[in-house]
Order: C-alpha cells, then structure tokens, then sequence
C-alpha cells in the first residue's frame, strides 16, 4: 500500500475531532504525486463534502479558469484543504480542528514535494507560514497576496505563493482579475 492510500485510510477512519460525526465524504485531496505545484484551501464546502473531492463547487470552477489561464490542469497539481471534513454552515476552522487535521496535510507534503505551494485564503497561508517558519511575514491575505516567499527544507527550495481563496471571485468579480494576476507567478 502506497504512502498517500495509507493517509486516505486514516483520514476515512479519524475521529480525532467532531467534524467526522457529519461528513458525507472526507476531502483528502487529489492531483498528480509529482506535482510541482500544490494548492492549499480551507475546508470542504457542501459540494466537497458530498462528491468526496477538493474544489468540485463554484470556487473550484474559478480555480480551473484561473488554471486555464496559465495552462495548467488538474492532473498537473495536487489540491487538498487545511481540513479534510466541511465544517456545519461553512464556518472557518476552529484552532483545534486545525491542530487534528494538519498532520494529515504535512504528511501530504511529504509525499508530494511540491516546489511551489500556493496557499488559498488567510487560513492556509496562516498555516503553512508557521510551518516553514516564515510566521513574522504573516499579514492579511489582501497585504500579502502579490508575494512570493522562499524557504530552503530538506527536499530543497520551496516557493510559498499566498492568494485569495477562488470563492471570493464568487460574491466580487474584480477579484477574479487579481486571482489571474497572482496565478502568473506560478508560471
């Protein structure tokens, strides 16, 4: 069993927090195992949740125009969230949430070995800022959505590219045009 079917199997059976308790479908992620690129969200949303896959709602039809628009797709990236079980009424991740679910995405980084890692929202960028110890460059996803970061691991340079999450493309259009902006610098 392959590293990436194991953590599916412990996330279809984790109990580590209550999100579990009403999950349709976990959302572990999905894309190509040597993507150089992977995408980092939130949470499932209501979609997500019932087709068992990432980014399958209206902030994931922006997401494949904005990939679109520097010719990638789908199977070129990895997509995943912060969480792997959607939060009741779509409402943020709470802090323990967090701290049960994120083994799971460090794990995933692991597998994957991104090069680049764009954060999608306030709470992924929050997140893997710390992580890479980048945590006094943290600001305000409309501060520092233009930015690019750098930090050297043990699997090389990793390239950190904070964004505004798709969704918010859905209830203000002009921020469809920033999104494209930023997406040029994964190019």
């Amino acid at each position: 069993m392959g590293k990436l079917q194991l953590l599916k199997k412990q996330v279809l059976n984790c109990k580590k927090c209550d999100l579990y308790k009403k999950r349709t479908n976990p959302v572990i992620g999905e894309g190509s195992l040597n993507a150089k690129v992977m995408f980092i969200g939130e949470a499932p949303g209501f979609n997500e949740d019932k087709k068992g896959k990432p980014f399958v709602g209206q902030a994931g039809k922006i997401l494949d125009k904005l990939l679109n628009s520097i010719n990638l797709k789908r199977e070129d990236i990895y997509i995943t969230n912060i969480l792997k079980c959607k939060p009741p009424q779509n409402r943020d991740p709470t802090s323990e949430e967090i701290k049960a679910c994120t083994p799971y995405l460090d794990q995933q980084i692991e597998i994957i070995k991104p090069k680049i890692i764009c954060c999608l929202g306030n709470f992924a960028t929050n997140f893997i800022m710390k992580k890479f110890n980048l945590k006094e460059k943290i600001q305000g996803i409309s501060k520092i959505h233009e930015k690019l970061f750098s930090t050297s691991t043990l699997n090389g340079v990793i390239k950190i590219i904070p964004m505004y999450h798709p969704a918010v493309a859905t209830y203000d259009i002009s921020k469809f045009n920033v999104l494209k902006k930023d997406f040029e610098k994964i190019k």
